[in-house]
């Protein structure tokens, strides 16, 4: 079956940043997103560890390694970059003052719960600053596989690992399609156009709800 890559994803979920909003992404695969900011539209990029403003990834050989983000991995400077104490960053998130947190998921419930993180032995080992992100930003998005690796949906309708945050998520972006959640719903809005909606709703584990057209989801080749 054709699905999008993880790059496709992020540049998806990139087209529905505004200009000027100030946007934290999750450690791993959702930092992948500030890579692909529409033409004319430029993002102010926060990190948990204390940066906001910062820029792309330095050429290799070229980092400076006291310049990280919060998963440790090496960032530029753009004008105007501010540093401040990691209690500083932490007083933004949960004062509402980010517009937007990406984050990755192992599983998001009908209702917008979220669980990013796992006790098992091979899982996230804690919740971190994630549980204060998906209640501090004004609007949580989640990209992820649409199933597992074993087959098993992604989106269901009761999280069955320890949850992150509750009620949190306004909208999910899979390798299949781009879902809202709304009223406590599954709300399908964009689907590979070579995937029927039967076949999508077998790889989803709840309910996917119609509100009008279901556009195809188009992506360049990344």
């Amino acid at each position: 079956m054709t699905k999008l890559t993880s790059t496709q994803i992020a540049w998806r979920a990139a087209q529905d940043i505004d200009d000027g909003a100030y946007v934290n992404l999750g450690i791993g695969f959702p930092e992948m997103v500030a890579k692909f900011q529409p033409p004319g539209r430029q993002a102010i990029f926060h990190t948990e560890n204390g940066i906001l403003g910062f820029g792309e990834a330095p050429a290799p050989g070229l980092e400076d390694w006291d310049l990280i983000n919060a998963g440790k991995k090496a960032v530029t400077l753009k004008p105007g970059t501010a540093f401040f104490h990691h209690a500083d960053s932490f007083a933004m998130v949960r004062g509402g003052h980010l517009d937007v947190a990406i984050l990755g998921a192992y599983e998001v419930a009908e209702n917008g719960d979220l669980a990013n993180w796992s006790t098992g032995p091979k899982g996230v080992p804690a919740v971190g600053g994630a549980m204060d992100l998906v209640h501090g930003a004004k609007r949580v998005a989640v990209i992820t596989e649409h199933v597992t690796k074993d087959g098993k949906p992604k989106l269901v309708q009761k999280c069955a690992l320890p949850l992150t945050g509750v009620g949190c998520v306004t909208r999910v972006y899979t390798s299949l399609a781009v879902v809202d959640i709304q009223d406590g719903h599954f709300v399908l809005r964009e689907k590979l156009a070579g995937l029927s909606f039967d076949e999508l709703q077998s790889l989803t584990g709840a309910t996917l709800h119609l509100d009008g057209d279901v556009a195809d989801l188009i992506v360049p080749e990344l």
